[in-house]
């Protein structure tokens, strides 16, 4: 017997992500249903060597449903959330809403996947998990086999984070003000970034808060805590590039005990989800540009910070569409499995 799998906003980036990763992972589900709104229905996806025709969410019963893997934003999952869940279909959510209520987990399998075997024991769980932030995702993935080294004290973060972040509306923006400057002279309007974002850097992303940080670089420092140790201290500035794909982040890393960058590049090689690629020479590095289209984290210019005791620097980068979402609520349905999740038909 398979599971019976939604994907709710299959029509989106992370949604189309979603529906590609499921078939190249050979993902044991008897039938995959691609859900949208209703202005999306009837709309055709590549589900590996098949097309899927995407139903109208508004009308779905999900009797009988084993995931709804939910890519469709906040407003989307606070109220379809609770109903979905409500049939006894598990919920895994890309969007932001659930990651800081004390009663969903928010899980990074190579992270902190053990609590899920709780999780799925709970006679009263909300039948809601949460997926993190992209940024935050692959940073996690990278610090976890450094702060079971030497333990972490504080991370100092810098994102710089590619447009397909923002939606297919914001790899919109960049590819049209690209172009309009090539050929115009002029980048043109646009309404998904506050400055042009084509050839330059925005130090903005999400909405601001009180103290002056932004939503983007809160979430960071409360999904990383949540995930990795309470006890951490994380600041972020958070960064959008005209990348297309791909998030890189310099972080610097200062722990309670000694660390030397051998020590951190031979427990990162050992590390599940992470590659090292770090040559002391040109070209020695990932970039984005290496990094789409893969499952791992990359992680390079592993160098001890002379400047404080127990310090490391590092750059990660990771295929924000892929690890930074639809890949990791693939891998923590594929953990429920391994735990013991039998499909609903077989219960």
């Amino acid at each position: 017997m398979g599971y019976r799998v939604a994907v709710v906003g299959a029509t989106g980036n992370v949604g189309r992500e979603v529906l590609n990763i499921l078939a190249e992972r050979k993902f044991p589900a008897t039938e995959v249903i691609a859900l949208a709104s209703s202005r999306s229905t009837g709309r055709e996806i590549s589900y590996g060597d098949k097309i899927l025709k995407a139903k109208n969410l508004d009308n779905f019963d999900f009797a009988g449903v084993d995931f709804a893997i939910m890519s469709a934003g906040s407003d989307i999952s606070k109220d379809w959330g609770p109903r979905i869940a409500a049939s006894g279909c598990i919920v895994i959510d890309n969007s932001s809403f659930w990651r800081y209520d004390s009663n969903v987990p928010l899980i990074v399998p190579e992270v902190n996947g053990q609590v899920l075997a709780g999780w799925l024991a709970s006679a009263t769980r909300k039948n809601i998990i949460a997926n993190p932030n992209c940024s935050t995702a692959q940073l996690v993935v990278a610090l976890k086999p450094l702060h079971d080294l030497a333990k972490i004290r504080r991370i100092v973060v810098s994102t710089y984070q590619s447009v397909s972040g923002a939606g297919k509306e914001g790899v919109d923006e960049l590819w049209n003000q690209t172009k309009g400057i090539f050929v115009n002279d002029s980048p043109g309007g646009g309404s998904k970034f506050p400055k042009q974002i084509a050839f330059n850097v925005i130090p903005h992303i999400d909405i601001f808060m009180e103290d002056g940080s932004t939503k983007e670089e809160w979430k960071v420092m409360a999904e990383t805590k949540k995930i990795l140790d309470q006890k951490i201290k994380v600041t972020c500035t958070a960064v959008r590039v005209p990348v297309f794909v791909g998030h890189s982040e310099a972080v610097n890393i200062e722990f309670e005990n000694p660390i030397s960058a051998d020590e951190a590049r031979d427990a990162l090689r050992e590390a599940p989800g992470v590659t090292v690629l770090d040559k002391r020479e040109p070209g020695g590095y990932a970039t984005p540009v290496e990094c789409v289209g893969e499952y791992d984290t990359f992680v390079s210019r592993i160098r001890e910070d002379a400047t404080i005791e127990n310090g490391l620097n590092i750059w990660i980068v990771s295929d924000n569409l892929r690890k930074g979402a639809a890949l990791n609520t693939i891998q923590i349905a594929e953990t429920l499995i391994e735990l013991g999740l039998k499909p609903r038909d077989a219960a």
